[in-house]
Order: C-alpha cells, then structure tokens, then sequence
C-alpha cells in the first residue's frame, strides 16, 4: 500500500503545492448569493467540487460548517469528500480530534477507515491530551495509507500561551510535539505520514522544524495576512516540505466556477515561486 506521505508528495509534482480549504461560513455563502441553508451549503460544495477537484493536489473541508447543519450536512459532508477523491484530490478532513482511549479510536474509525463514509485521507488532530493520546489515529494511518496532520504552531493569539509554553526539560510544548512526531517519522521515504499544522503567519519562533521530515501544513495565506513570501522566514530550511493553504482568497472569487480555478491557479503559482 503507498503511504500518504508518497501520495502526497505525487499530487503536489502534478498539481503543485497547494491546499484549498472549503470553509462555507454564513458570510461567505451569502457573499455566494445562496442561503444560509442545506441547500445553500449543498450548492457551495458541489460548485467548488466542479472548480477544484480535478486540478488542486489538497482540498481541505472545514467539517463544523457541515456539521452545523446535521445529518443533512454530514451527508453532503460525505457526499463532497466522495467526490473531491474520485477526481483525484487528495481530501485533508479539518477535524481538529483529540480524546483518549477508546474515544480517540472511535474518532480514528470514522475518519481513517476505508469503510466509512466520512474516510479521507487525512484528517487534523489535537495534540493537547498528550501526543501519545493520538496513537490510534497514528496506528489506524499506517494501516491504511493514510495521514494525520497534528496542531503544533497555530496562527491564533490565545495558542501562543499554551504552545510556546515551557516545559521543565526547556522544550517549549510546541517543541515537544514537534519532536514526538519527528521521532515517528524518522527514515520514511520521501516524507513521513504524519503532519503538522504551522501557521503562516506567525513569523520567526525560534522553533526547530529541522527533523519533522513530514508535510508542514501551513494555513493562513491570503485573506488571514501572510504570502507566500512569509513562508521562509517561518519554515527556512524545512520549506520544501510546506504544503500551503488557502481559504478565503481562492473561495472568495466564487460563485463563478472559471473565477475560482483562476484564483486557484494564481495560488498555486504564486507558492511554486515561493517554495523554489
């Protein structure tokens, strides 16, 4: 079975390094034209589904703006991860899980199982019950060429008091995590299956991605303030290893499906630049 991380790593060659998130806020499905509604989201979904699937390497749900609909959300949930994966995109399922025991393997199931309707092949993850709170869902990946992308440095000003944190080994907690992973990821070929997820927009850390060996998702390019060209500054030597994400500017430029493939485009090019 090929791994996520050579998956990966051959949709980013043919598609170029770009992650898309579907985010369908209130505001922007009335900036769209359509309901705050089912069939506005099912609407939204299906046009971004039509623009994107075929030609953008990652695209990246945001699941609450399904699963505030219910049932009927998760159904067009699962409707629009069946469809981004037939058309040969790779769908990152933004979750942001992370729970103990038996709970966390029943969050693994649902999202990393081949057998479920919800199954992507990747999903985000929590890392703030311990790093080892999340092996089932590392486990669950390996068996099934799937990946996980763990939160280490994210772009919100409440997460820097958590994260930079500093632990009595003088690792801060972002550091560990980072750490943790990069110890799992060790020797993969040509990229680990596990993530993490580093805001764009938070500038130099003095934290040391060096080892991660794995994809660096990296959120909050465009209408969240950082470019393309901010990415160095925060990744330096591990940037070959980023996959950038867009939301709001690529979705923005909706509901023409032309509009938003140009948007997509312009991204893309913009971050092959970037990356070198």
């Amino acid at each position: 079975m090929e791994t996520f991380g050579q998956r990966l790593t051959d949709a980013i060659g043919k598609r170029g390094p770009l992650c898309v998130g579907i985010d369908p806020h209130a505001a922007l499905l009335t900036r769209w034209g359509l309901g705050d509604d089912v069939a506005g989201l099912e609407r939204f979904a299906r046009t971004v589904v039509d623009a994107l699937a075929d030609r953008v390497a990652v695209v990246k749900p945001q699941s609450a703006f399904f699963e505030r609909f219910g049932s009927r959300g998760i159904g067009i949930l699962e409707s629009t991860i069946r469809q981004l994966r037939e058309a040969g995109a790779l769908v990152l399922l933004d979750v942001k899980r992370g729970d103990i025991g038996s709970t966390m393997a029943a969050y693994a199931s649902a999202y990393l199982d081949p057998s479920s309707s919800l199954s992507a092949d990747a999903i985000t993850v929590s890392p703030y019950l311990g790093v080892g709170s999340l092996q089932p869902a590392f486990d669950l990946a390996a068996a099934n060429g799937a990946g996980v992308f763990v939160l280490a440095l994210t772009s919100n000003p409440e997460g820097a008091s958590v994260q930079h944190a500093v632990n009595p080994d003088g690792r801060t907690v972002a550091q560990t995590v980072i750490d943790e992973i990069s110890q799992v990821n060790a020797g993969a070929q040509p990229l680990g299956n596990l993530g993490l997820v580093v805001g764009a927009t938070i500038g130099r850390t003095g934290h040391d991605l060096s080892q991660v060996n794995g994809p660096l998702l990296a959120p909050g390019l465009g209408a969240q303030g950082a470019t393309p060209s901010d990415l160095r500054s925060v990744f330096g030597e591990s940037l070959r290893n980023v996959l950038p994400s867009y939301s709001r500017e690529v979705l923005n430029a909706g509901p023409s499906v032309s509009a938003l493939r140009d948007a997509a485009e312009r991204a893309v090019d913009a971050c092959r630049a970037a990356l070198g």
